[in-house]
């Protein structure tokens, strides 16, 4: 009898003990919806609606003293299989302030040909603060991946996002030889588009990811947005909070069509610190909050 060892492959079952023919069983894709409204009412921030469908769910933990309002999306399957989908949309509403950010890493496991759909829709309305604060994306080789996260923006808003790719299970040996990567970045200011960004590499990955022209070799790759009407004057300053680069780690900010853009290169464990160094350091800088990430990203 052969048993998968992974959650994406499918279970070979024989018919017949004798003869050793086999039929698979396989896991049928799930539609995961998570969707949150957030509202400030009565000097505070407040869940105006919140929708959730399996495997997708959202709590609301205590934030730390001093801090704001915090949604954690949890993905109960465990990871996603080819053919899954994933739909998430945030809204921060008028004078809103809030941190949503995962549980954990995301993981995505080999497909047999179907792709895997992450779609990220983030409205923030005037006045409001909003960070989408990621964790890990770790791709299985052979994973199949379409992930685009839209960014609505109104005139008075502030957001600070990102996501966080890691290519390969490198602590278990495993390289990220073959699958497709598309990872979509779409910004909206007043319904005008103002950034459109993607990562696309499709068969063979061994080549982009290891040659200097492309990743060079690097293990993971995370990027950062800060959208805010005056985002571009705060460059230098966030500039500074960069931490000093090392032959594990390098990153960098520029400031496009009124944005700053960062990009996070370079070993997984290593641009799992600089990048989480920055964001906690930005986020004090830029909205007077404490330097802190979650408990729950510090795991």
């Amino acid at each position: 009898m052969s048993v998968a060892t992974s959650p994406c492959e499918a279970a070979a079952v024989p018919l017949d003990r004798g003869a050793g023919s086999v039929v698979p069983l396989r896991r049928p894709a799930v539609h995961g919806e998570a969707a949150l409204s957030l509202r400030h009412l009565d000097g505070a921030t407040r869940p105006a609606d919140l929708y959730q469908r399996d495997p997708l769910s959202l709590r609301l933990p205590r934030p730390a003293r001093g801090d704001i309002l915090e949604a954690c999306l949890i993905t109960t399957s465990g990871g996603i299989v080819g053919g899954d989908r994933l739909d998430i949309a945030v809204t921060a509403g008028q004078g809103a302030r809030a941190r949503v950010y995962p549980q954990a890493a995301e993981k995505v496991y080999r497909s047999t040909g179907a792709d895997s759909r992450i779609d990220v829709a983030l409205t923030a309305e005037a006045g409001c603060w909003l960070e989408w604060l990621p964790q890990e994306t770790i791709l299985f080789d052979g994973a199949r991946l379409r992930r685009r996260t839209t960014l609505d923006l109104a005139a008075g808003s502030r957001v600070l996002a990102g996501e966080f790719l890691v290519f390969g299970r490198r602590a278990s040996g495993e390289q990220l030889a073959r699958g497709l990567i598309h990872d979509a970045w779409r910004v909206s200011r007043d319904g005008t588009l103002v950034w459109a960004d993607a990562l696309h590499m499709d068969g063979d990955l061994a080549a982009p990811l290891t040659s200097p022209a492309c990743l060079g070799g690097a293990t993971a790759f995370a990027s950062m947005i800060y959208a805010a009407d005056d985002a571009a004057s705060h460059l230098p300053a966030l500039r500074d909070l960069l931490p000093a680069e090392a032959a594990e780690a390098q990153h960098a900010l520029t400031a496009v069509n009124g944005l700053v853009v960062g990009r996070f290169i370079g070993e997984a464990r290593a641009v799992r610190q600089s990048f989480g160094g920055f964001w906690a350091a930005a986020r004090a800088a830029l909205a007077g909050l404490p330097p802190y990430l979650p408990r729950l990203w510090q795991l």
